[in-house]
């Protein structure tokens, strides 16, 4: 997979050579944050891709990306990561990023994201209605805040490894239930155990959400069977509207 080099943050350029491949850029504001794009195989300019954007791992990076689109797939949607705005050192005394942010942090991460999508739809054409929101781990918690707070701009939330962190925003019921979630966990996860997740799949359910639970033969780290997973549970919605 080539890493083709441009810059698709706020104020850019769009790049003269639109094929497929992973792109750097960054959001220059208040916090500047590093992002990373993905065109799929046979990209069609012309053609309104459903997007995933993915949300990385504690101590993880926008770069997860690159591990985990083209497992999903290499055809279907377009990409995007943002990188989180927390710095962690990583066991190994790398630097890492999580998405374990609170006050200003968060409302900047916020932001952020919205003006990344709202920049990748200038040079780019995305079907709005098939946005998804996927993450793992932490990564995951913040992909659920974020489409509890603003479900009517999602289509769904995928969560791996991950857990609800936020309960206010579940109290949108009415505009909450529109959205679908797909909940995928590991049976030995020893960072977020599995009754956590069970416990989040019977609050979503109980609130009337479309909530799909699937289990892994896994810890806390990613399954190969996870990424088949997203990619079905999302274009079953994906073709659910044609």
């Amino acid at each position: 997979m080539n890493l083709h080099t441009s810059r698709l943050g706020l104020g850019s350029v769009r790049p003269e050579r639109l094929a497929e491949g992973f792109y750097p850029s960054c959001i220059e504001s208040a916090r500047r944050q590093p992002t990373l794009s993905f065109l799929p195989t046979g990209y069609e300019p012309e053609y309104a891709y459903p997007l995933i954007v993915w949300f990385h791992g504690e101590g993880g990076s926008e770069h997860q990306l690159q591990q985990v689109l083209p497992q999903v797939s290499r055809r279907n949607y377009l990409g995007l990561a943002l990188r989180g705005l927390a710095p962690v050192l990583k066991g190994d005394g790398s630097q890492g990023w999580s998405w374990q942010v609170e006050g200003a942090d968060e409302l900047a991460a916020e932001d952020n994201l919205f003006a990344a999508l709202e920049d990748l739809e200038q040079h780019h054409a995305i079907n709005s209605e098939r946005i998804f929101l996927a993450g793992v781990g932490t990564g995951a918690s913040f992909a659920y805040r974020l489409a509890f707070l603003y479900p009517e701009r999602f289509a769904g939330v995928a969560a791996f490894n991950g857990q609800i962190n936020c309960r206010g925003p579940l109290l949108r019921l009415m505009s909450v239930r529109r959205l679908k979630v797909f909940i995928g966990h590991g049976i030995a996860n020893p960072v977020a155990p599995l009754s956590l997740a069970q416990r989040d799949h019977r609050l979503l359910y109980t609130a009337g959400l479309d909530v799909e639970f699937k289990t892994y033969a896994t810890t806390q780290r990613l399954h190969p069977t996870m990424f088949q997973d997203l990619d079905r549970w999302a274009m079953g919605i994906v073709t659910e509207s044609r």
